[in-house]
């Protein structure tokens, strides 16, 4: 645009308020004009949107500020830069003339601003094209796309905008739209209408323009206001949050919010969702807009003429109503809400077909319709749509598609210049379209008009859309109709086509297809060989053939390579066209060593194995195969599930023998290749290319030798065997194949089978919690649940087995319908019969020696030959050690030799000597040798070589001659070492064996413990052979059972025995409890200890017997499964008795049927303990329980409980109770305690507790105060301890001494039966008591006289008896003290001490003894009252102050109000206990129709005595003629009593009664008459409030007849008044007793609240009177808890929460808050109990105010961790609470100071505007209590900054300074204060605290200074 002249320089200043609409009007075409308006430069602020201040809303069309001549200045100068545009555009004619303006067609720009500046009409409708959109504008679109991270907005005129995800909603909303998981998809869909706002502009290199745009609200509604919000109004919000009866909505602005009720047939709503609807309501008090989402009543909705609206409240989309003001020549002009006019595009009219007449459809001032399409707030600018699918708030639908051929379209209207106007037959309606000037033909059309007629018919192809306009766009091109590829969609891979080259760079060429799409070809793909010079080979504008690679996300790639292109070959696009045999082409992408990688199309690929490359032996794939080359490949198997295919490169596939082929169970050769860390990659010896895997678990089946093995393996080694597993291949690998090392020998075995009389060999391939997953050859796969897989089944099956574990299983069942196996690998099963395990050790072993040798610094295994077992060496003592000898050997210096003590035969060898011993065992792997010195082992080994030596043709195993395979000798175990035993058979020449103490199934199970002489049974299973490296192997018949087979030549009997036989046994194995023996044949058994001998002999019944002893005993009972669950045992006795002839035993010796009493004295054995129980055997199936405080009352037995019941000790003890089904016996040492019960009192758990019994006890919890000891004296039994019972005499700390845990002896005093069923113990720990002494007690003062006797009954108390006591409880009144566990008595404050006491609570504190004389005893009420004085004067000097003698008629006193009454005034005498009435007739003043306004309680006053009867005690005062005198000194004339003292004077202001002398309601001791002031002040306030009921209970008791007193008080008043008339008198009484009534009511009231209720029922009765007195219920709770009654107090909780009114909301949140403690201290767990509790009370009460009681809670008892998570609940929950956060700053302040500034913020962030102030005015006060006085000035800085006139801010600020006392600080905070321009009374305010902080200071001249500073400001004010 050209530079404006001066003379409009006003609207040229922002370039961006210049119009934008006019193109014709504008150069922004011209790229060298700096001024050009092509957008926003993409520096611009996004959002540069407000408008200025001055700059006036448009009146219809437009307004301007500027003259007349300004405007038609600038008219001329558009008009001018219009006519050049047009020059500059179209050119000039073919004859060289200009063409004229009427013959130049108007382009789509245009403009509002002609008619804003001369009045005309501007003559083209304005339109959004890429050209004039800027930031700001608002725009109608509807969403084209949902992706991820971005919306697609199609907006008017074809444009498209972006919007991301961070600005489709607003930011306030961000927690709600992450909690949706951030998805778009959730919240907008594809054809939602939408209004956006343009936030950026950018362009790219290629000169497109990219549209940035925005969704929220806060942009859309800025401005707007709940005063411009109306009923009817349409209006777009977010869904805040879902609530149960609808939606909280958030419109983008933080002064109000919306709610959308919810309706039945509603569709889901999310949060974050954008809605539209339909303002209902307007709740201006809560702020709150009531919406209606019909899309009906939405769609209808028509924004009404608002006055005075601007222009910021327009939003796109809001439907209008308004008047045709004109057509245009594309458009039409509209007027619509007063002010505003807009144009209307031809594209958006109501007519989808507008033909050439369109204009005659609209007259002017016709009534339409619209929509406002956008808005440009610089230029109020504004577009409208009459589009009738819009105008319905609905999306235009799209009735074709992309790529559609339409060979019957008619052309509607023909546009010069511009194009056609199409109509597309479709279903259900025709859809518009139109073809652009430059989609006509292929060639320029000069004249469309001549070409194509109007209802012609043309051929068209669809190209895109105009979603909002419902507009089609087309092209009638032939090329784009005949052309095989239009679309993405209709490009396939593998297809050929041609493309045109249009650009060519260094990554490959783009080729575009006649269509318009655009393909890449990479450098790769763009020749069969690699090209230097691509742009030499492709040039631009050449049309070559391709062949489609792929399409992916609208990304096409092709080639150009032409084996690919002409190739004949299938071709393959997806791996589930991939079949085996299939031959295709493809191109190498990857050579590796073991193998190329081959790419085909869409993505495809597949692997060619080394194997199948043909590549000559030795050479390498790259070598013969480069990457890009293309290959014709076989494909071999493909795995389309796991996207693999195998490729070979060879057509036709070699063929392998059947020998040369790996199959599954040979047994192959192989090389280490490499050693992995968790397995060993072989290479296969054999023709076929083939690499196993030997998993380090299969290298050895025990785990610890696999390891090993593997850590010597190196790449070369051969193994010789190795067995095949698995075959499974491996991904792009050469074929794999699973081994295993060690199983080779038991191939035949892996295949299971259910005929099959042996276990089946396999392996753990996992472990999963309910069993073990068994894998054989290949991949047949077993599995064993766990109860089939461990004998023992509390053994986790982790422990008992490992992944990789050889093992062998017993088939239980195979499933042929399911195909599944299920085993079992219990080892009592699956024992091994044969020596494979062991042999596999010992070859193991063997192997590593090998390894072992091969090392340099390590000699071979030569030496082995010298040390052959059964050998005899010679050797050398080297050392002597605690558990053997070493040995060392001359020969060899690195092999040694080790004799155990039990090898040394009785010999004593010292160091240096030189022995000949005989070689039990060899480890290679070690280089050590087991020796034996036993004389048998070198007789018969010195024997065996001679006789060789005589005679060498005989066998080398002629020694084993008599030795057969199955023949089960007696063995005798000679070394135990870690894996196996060493065994010697005795009778066959002390022949040396080797049996193993674990198999395959039990690695990991405990190992049977073995002793060195021990003799065992076992089988041979290997003879001396090569094959078993010359061991004799044995199995152990523990470990297995004998197996019978035809081989055994000595056949066992199976012998028959039965209960009652008698029989031989041998002993086998002494335990405490229990003898094991064995007899018969491989028959085992027990003797238990109770059935040796009769009971209660003796301790030691096992030791008259040893371990192969054989003794006589007879079965008792049946064979049952023994403890470790590997067999059966019988029960056996040697009783005599059983012994001997019992013939009426019989067949019962199995049962036992005993019978058990209450009290029975039994005895058992000890069996188990532990620091609570001790468990006993009675018999062998009876036990019995023993609790540690049934065991003794002794504290220091209890204390060793353990030490005294030791395992197998004898007890005896009582039975306490029998459970039969279990034959369990629960038994006490006390005779007393185990009384015979009923059979109904068993179950009662203080059944055995009589009152009366002496018991142990541990104490388990020790309570504040007097709340005494809560003692355990049974399992789940427990008593209480009184505060008087703790000691025999009164000491001033009687739980000094007592903790928790430790253990008493106490007396069961009482015990009682609640109406629950709970039972209530009291207990005494006193020594004194009958049985309480004990033994072990060395305290003489225990046992010392107490100077005051404990009374137990009311009856034995007397007055003036002496007492002592402890401090129960202290209030105001006076205090409440334990006389025993059943006596209170109280003590008033005026008897608490003889002297006056300030502070009572500190003198008397909870617990102290206190020594007292009784004053009265009640027997009936149970009441008692002490007093603490010791003398009587104060009675004395009580009667005087009392006595009326010495009051005479006509004398002036003086006295304080007490009590303010409408009907007079109660005054209390100086130095007196007399109270007397004046009646209101004898105030001052004729008639006194207010008195609470006039007088006040606690004021001081002057009366004159009227009258005074002694005989009743009444006196009447009056204070008629008299001075009111409120200066009196407190001590003058006025005083009766006259005395300086201590006065008595009654503060019991709850009560409406005349206190008398001598009454009990005037002994409250009050403070000196000469008390200051304030104190006076405190006083009136509280008897000002003496109508409201005492949260403190009154001690004073009270008269009823209280109450007639004051009435006949009162009617002697009323006699005196003077005659009155007798209407006016009946009037009178009957308001006197309307009175009379409400104050007998509430003396009633208050007579109830003035005696501390000290029973339940005395609480009841007073809540009857008060039940919404929370106080009450509260103090109900505490003396409820005091007696240790929890569950009693939470029921009252419960009761308070049910009763106390709904309204009462303070008082039920005391409750509450009661509630909470209560829980916090005996809940069960505290923390869960009070979050429960806090749960029910949100329900209920106000939640704020009950996160505040809580976190209350939590601070007072340092719970902070629990603190801190509640309050940051609350600072989500009450986020706009000033307290709350005050809370956080307080805390984090005391916590961690750096962190304060951070809270500050985020408050400010979150809290009301309105609060801010508050807010910080508090954060600063905490900083300068807290000692950070800068901090806090800072804050006050800031907001007096914002805030310079808030005197209250000044005055705070000041004050702190004036704390912290930095006078010139201060006087310059004065100094600032009082220049400020404030109204008058702020300054005087100032101006007096200034002179106020001066006269502190004492400066005279400062003083003066002030004073004339304000007199300045005054004089300043009146000028």
């Amino acid at each position: 645009m050209a530079a404006p002249s001066s003379k409009k320089k006003a609207l040229s200043r922002n370039p961006k308020e210049a119009p934008k609409f006019n193109k014709a009007s504008k150069k922004e075409f011209k790229a060298k004009k700096k001024d050009s308006i092509n957008g926003v430069p993409n520096s611009e602020p996004a959002l540069s949107l407000q408008l200025e201040d001055d700059v006036p809303d448009f009146p219809r069309g437009g307004g301007s500020s500027l003259s007349q001549k300004e405007r038609i200045e600038i008219r001329s100068e558009v008009d001018a830069e219009f006519e050049a545009g047009e020059k500059m555009f179209f050119g000039k004619s073919k004859k060289g003339k200009k063409l004229r303006k009427d013959q130049l067609e108007a382009d789509d720009f245009g403009s509002l601003f002609g008619d804003g500046v001369t009045g005309k009409l501007p003559r083209f409708a304005n339109k959004i094209t890429t050209k004039n959109i800027s930031p700001g504008m608002k725009l109608w679109g509807v969403v084209a796309e949902v992706n991820e991270k971005d919306l697609v907005i199609s907006l008017p005129g074809g444009l498209r905008g972006l919007v991301r995800n961070t600005d489709a909603v607003d930011s306030i909303l961000d927690d709600e739209f992450e909690e949706n998981d951030g998805c778009l998809s959730s919240i907008f869909h594809v054809g939602q209408l939408v209004s956006c706002i343009v936030l950026q502009l950018d362009d790219d290199k290629k000169g497109k323009r990219k549209i940035w745009l925005s969704l929220c609200l806060s942009l859309l509604h800025k401005g707007l206001s709940l005063d411009a919000v109306q009923e009817g109004m349409v209006l777009a919000a977010y869904v805040k949050s879902v609530e149960d009866h609808g939606y909280i909505l958030h419109f983008g602005v933080p002064s109000f919010t919306g709610f959308l009720p919810k309706k039945s047939d509603d569709a889901r709503v999310e949060p974050c969702q954008l809605l539209k609807g339909v303002v209902t309501r307007i709740d201006k008090n809560r702020k709150v807009i009531y919406l209606n989402s019909d899309q009906a009543t939405v769609s209808k909705s028509v924004m009404k003429d608002v006055k005075g609206i601007s222009i910021d409240l327009l939003v796109p989309g809001m439907m209008v109503s308004a008047r045709v003001q004109s057509t245009l020549e594309n458009g039409v002009m509209l007027s619509f809400l007063t002010y505003f006019t807009g144009t209307v595009d031809m594209f958006h009219l109501q007519s989808c077909f507008p033909t050439t007449n369109w204009k005659d459809d609209y007259s002017k001032n016709k009534k339409v319709n619209a929509r406002i399409l956008f808005i440009d707030p610089t230029t109020r600018a504004v577009g409208l749509t009459l589009n009738r699918h819009l105008i319905h708030d609905t999306n235009p639908p799209l009735l074709v598609k992309v790529g559609d051929i339409c060979d019957e379209a008619t052309v509607v209207r023909v546009d010069k210049k511009i194009g056609l106007l199409l109509e597309i037959p479709s279903s259900p309606a025709s859809m518009p379209a139109f073809v652009g000037l430059p989609d006509v033909a292929e060639e320029e059309v000069p004249k469309l008009e001549k070409k194509f007629k109007e209802r012609s018919v043309v051929r068209v192809r669809i190209i895109g859309f105009r979603h909002l306009e419902g507009l089609a766009t087309g092209t009638l091109k032939a090329s784009a109709i005949e052309g095989p590829v239009f679309t993405h969609s209709e490009v396939k891979p593998g297809m050929v086509v041609r493309g045109k080259i249009i650009a060519v760079d260094s990554f490959g060429a783009i080729v575009q297809f006649p269509g318009g799409l655009k393909a890449l070809c990479p450098l790769q793909h763009m020749s069969e060989f690699e090209i230097a010079k691509p742009r030499k080979k492709f040039q631009v504008g050449g049309e070559l053939t391709f062949r489609v690679l792929g399409c992916k996300s609208k990304r096409l790639t092709v080639t150009h390579k032409k084996t690919l292109v002409r190739s004949k070959l299938p071709i393959i696009s997806s791996y589930a066209e991939a079949t085996d045999g299939l031959v295709i082409h493809g191109w190498i992408t990857k050579i590796e060593k073991h193998g190329c990688f081959v790419h085909f199309y869409n993505g495809v690929q597949g692997f060619a194995p080394r194997s199948e490359l043909g590549l000559e032996p030795g050479s390498e794939p790259s070598s013969m195969y480069h990457v890009g080359q293309v290959v014709k490949c076989r494909i071999i198997s493909s795995v389309p599930s796991s996207r693999r295919i195998n490729l070979s490169f060879m057509m036709k596939a070699t063929r392998l023998s059947e020998e040369d082929t790996v199959k599954l169970g040979n047994v192959v050769a192989g090389v280490v290749e490499k050693v992995t860390p968790s397995a060993v990659v072989v290479n296969v010896i054999g023709k076929q290319y083939v690499k196993g895997i030997i998993d380090t678990e299969h290298l050895a089946d025990h785990h610890e030798l696999a390891v090993l093995m593997k850590s010597f393996l190196k790449p070369g080694h051969e193994f010789e065997k190795l067995l095949v597993l698995d075959t499974a291949g491996k991904t792009y690998c050469s074929k794999m194949v699973r081994l295993n090392v060690t199983l080779v020998i038991l191939y035949s075995m892996f295949i299971p089978s259910p005929s099959s009389p042996f276990a089946s060999q396999g392996y753990i391939c996992n472990i999963i919690e309910n069993g073990c997953f068994v894998r054989f050859l290949g991949h047949l796969t077993g599995f064993s649940p766990r109860s089939k897989a461990i004998d023992d089944p509390s053994v986790q099956l982790s422990e008992a087995f490992y992944i990789g574990q050889s093992i062998r299983s017993n088939i239980v069942e195979v499933n042929t319908d399911t195909n599944r196996i299920k085993l079992s690998l219990k080892q009592s099963i699956c024992a091994s019969t044969d020596a494979s395990f062991l042999l596999g050790y010992f070859l193991s072993e063997d192997k590593i020696s090998k390894f072992e040798s091969t090392d340099v610094k390590r000699a071979d295994l030569q030496w082995v030959e010298e040390f052959k077992v059964g050998s005899i060496v010679e050797g050398i003592i080297h050392e002597c050690k605690e558990f053997g000898v070493v040995v060392r050997f001359d020969k060899h210096s690195n092999v040694f030799g080790f004799i155990t003590n039990y090898q040394l035969g009785g010999a004593t060898l010292a160091t240096g000597s030189i022995i000949q011993a005989a070689v039990l065992d060899v480890a290679k792997s070690e280089r050590l040798v087991d020796l034996t010195l036993k004389p048998e082992f070198l007789k018969t080994y010195r024997e065996q070589s001679s006789s060789r030596k005589s005679e060498k043709k005989k066998r080398k195993s002629e020694v084993y001659k008599d030795l057969e395979v199955n023949q089960t000798v007696n063995a005798v175990v000679e070394i135990v070492k870690e894996n196996y035993l060493v065994l010697s058979v005795p009778d066959y020449n002390y022949a040396v064996g080797y049996a193993s103490l674990l198999d395959y199934n039990s690695q990991r199970l405990p190992r049977k413990q073995m002793l060195n002489g021990q003799s065992i049974a076992a089988t041979v299973v290997a003879l001396q052979s090569p094959s078993t490296t010359g061991r004799l192997l044995f199995i152990l018949n523990s470990i297995n059972q004998i197996t019978e087979t035809s081989n055994s030549k000595k056949a066992k009997k199976k012998s028959s025995y039965s209960v009652g036989s008698l029989v031989q046994a041998e002993v086998t194995e002494k335990r405490p409890l229990e003898m094991k023996v064995k007899f018969g044949v491989g028959l085992r058994g027990r003797i238990h200890i109770t059935e040796v001998a009769n009971a209660g002999l003796s301790e030691d019944l096992f030791g008259d017997f040893r371990i192969g002893q054989t003794v006589t005993a007879r079965i008792v009972a049946k064979a049952g499964q023994s403890e470790n669950k590997k067999g059966v045992q019988w029960e056996l006795s040697t009783k005599p008795e059983v012994l001997a002839d019992l013939t009426e035993l019989n067949n019962n010796l199995m049962l036992e049927n005993h019978e058990f009493s209450s009290g029975e004295c039994i005895s058992g054995y000890v069996y188990k303990v532990d620091s609570e129980w001790a468990w006993l055997a009675v018999s062998r199936s009876v036990q019995a329980q023993l609790f540690i405080l049934d065991s003794s009352s002794e504290p220091s037995e209890l204390k060793a409980f353990q030490q005294r019941f030791a395992v197998g000790k004898l007890v005896k003890g009582y039975v306490l109770t029998y459970n039969r089904e279990k034959s369990l016996l629960r038994v006490g040492n006390s005779p007393s305690r185990a009384r015979k019960q009923t059979d109904g009192s068993q179950d009662n758990i203080t059944a055995h507790i009589h009152q009366g019994n002496v018991v142990g006890g541990r104490i388990t919890r020790v309570f504040p105060g007097v709340g005494g000891l809560f003692v355990q004296i049974g399992p789940h039994l427990h008593g209480k301890v009184h505060f008087t019972e703790l000691r025999d005499s009164w000491v001033p700390d009687p739980l000094a001494g007592y903790h928790e845990g430790q253990f008493v002896r106490c007396k069961v005093l009482e015990i009682s039966q609640s109406d629950k069923g709970t039972a209530h113990i009291d207990l005494s720990l006193r020594s004194s008591l009958v049985g309480m002494h004990s033994h072990s007690s060395s305290d003489p003062s225990e046992n010392m006289d107490s100077p005051c006797r404990h009374v137990e009954k009311i009856g034995d108390l007397h007055p003036n008896d002496v007492v002592q006591g402890y401090v129960k409880s202290v209030t105001t009144k006076g205090c409440f003290i334990l006389l025993s566990r059943k006596l209170d008595a109280k003590i008033l404050m005026s008897n608490l001490s003889d002297g006056y006491i300030e502070k009572p609570e500190a003198e008397f504190p909870v617990g102290k003894l206190v020594v007292g004389r009784i004053l009265s005893v009640e027997p009936l009420s149970n009441r008692i009252e002490v007093t603490l004085r010791t003398s009587n004067s104060r009675s004395e000097a009580k009667s005087q102050k009392n006595d009326l003698s010495h009051l005479s008629v006509g004398d002036k006193v003086s006295g304080l109000i007490r009590r303010v009454e409408s009907y007079g005034l109660f005054i209390t005498l100086n130095n007196t206990n007399i109270v007397g009435l004046c009646h209101a007739s004898q105030l001052p003043g004729d008639h006194v129709s207010n008195i609470q306004s006039k007088y006040k309680a606690g004021e001081k006053v002057t009366v004159k005595i009227l009258k005074v009867d002694e005989e009743r005690s009444r006196i009447s005062l009056g204070m008629k003629n008299l001075e009111t005198q409120g200066d009196l000194d407190r001590n003058g004339d006025g005083s009766v009593a006259g005395g300086g003292g201590d006065s008595d004077s009654t503060d019991d202001s709850d009560s409406n009664l005349i206190i008398v002398p001598g009454s009990s309601l005037a002994e409250k001791q009050d403070s000196d008459s000469e008390d200051g002031g304030e104190e006076q002040t405190i006083f009136a306030e509280t008897l000002s409030r003496a109508s409201i009921p005492p949260l403190e209970v009154n001690l004073d008791d009270m008269e009823e007849d209280n109450a007639d007193d004051q009435i006949c008080h009162q009617q002697e008043h009323n006699d005196e008044q003077g005659p009155i008339d007798k209407k006016k008198m009946k009037k009178e009484k009957s308001k006197t007793r309307e009175e009379r009534e409400k104050e007998i009511r509430a003396a009633e009231e208050r007579l109830l609240e003035k005696d501390i209720p000290r029973t339940a029922d005395e609480f009841e009765k007073l809540l009857r009177s008060s039940p919404n007195s929370s106080f009450i219920w509260i103090k109900y709770m505490a003396f409820l808890l005091n007696t240790v009654d929890v569950e009693k107090a939470r029921a009252v909780a419960e009761r308070a929460l049910r009763t106390i009114s709904f309204r009462e909301e303070t008082e039920k949140l005391n409750i509450w808050v009661a509630y909470f403690n209560l829980e916090n201290q005996y809940g069960i767990p505290p923390e869960e109990a009070v979050k429960k509790l806090f749960h029910r009370a949100l329900q209920v009460c106000d939640s704020k105010k009950v996160h505040l009681a809580l976190l209350g809670m939590y601070e007072r008892t340092e719970q902070n961790e629990l603190a801190d998570e509640l309050l940051d609940k609350m600072l989500k929950k009450f986020k706009q609470s000033c307290k709350v956060w005050l809370i956080r700053m307080r805390r984090v302040m005391n916590q961690e100071e750096e962190k304060v500034q951070s809270v500050v913020q985020r408050a400010i962030l979150n809290l009301p505007r309105h609060k801010h102030i508050k807010f910080i005015r508090q954060a600063a006060l905490l900083e300068f209590k807290n000692g950070l006085p800068d901090r806090g000035r800072n804050m006050f800085e800031g907001v007096l900054r914002e805030y310079p006139k808030r005197t209250d801010l000044w005055s705070i600020y000041i004050d702190q300074e004036i704390k912290l006392g930095d006078s010139d600080v201060i006087r310059s905070l004065f100094e600032r204060a009082i220049t400020l321009s404030l109204a008058p009374k702020k300054m005087t305010f100032l101006f007096k605290k200034y002179l106020e902080y001066e006269k502190s200071m004492g400066d005279e001249e400062k003083i003066e200074a002030v004073k004339q500073k304000a007199l300045d400001y005054a004089r300043s004010e009146l000028v």
